[in-house]
């Protein structure tokens, strides 16, 4: 099965416990638990803050993956990757 991402933050949604909820409280499969909440975005900010924001987990994710990133290399990354996502999209 093809992993899904948060579609505001790339965290991987790897089982229905990370999925965010709807204002009726059903779950979203498009965002994670920490971005969406009962229909609403967590955070109002930009794709580069929520960038910076995602980098300070960086040793959190290098914990669980084989690929390490530094900050700075993590950055670049999401930088690339960000636009994708349909939160970020260019409409």
């Amino acid at each position: 099965m093809e992993t899904k991402f948060c579609q505001s933050c790339g965290m991987p949604l790897s089982s229905e416990e990370v999925l965010g909820t709807n204002a009726d409280g059903s779950k979203n499969d498009d965002y994670c638990i920490y971005c969406y909440k009962d229909g609403q975005f967590t955070m109002d900010c930009t794709m580069d803050e929520m960038i910076e924001h995602c980098a300070q987990f960086v040793d959190e994710f290098n914990k669980d993956s084989e690929q390490k990133f530094t900050k700075e290399e993590a950055i670049k990354t999401m930088k690339e990757f960000f636009p994708q996502l349909k939160r970020w999209a260019q409409k």
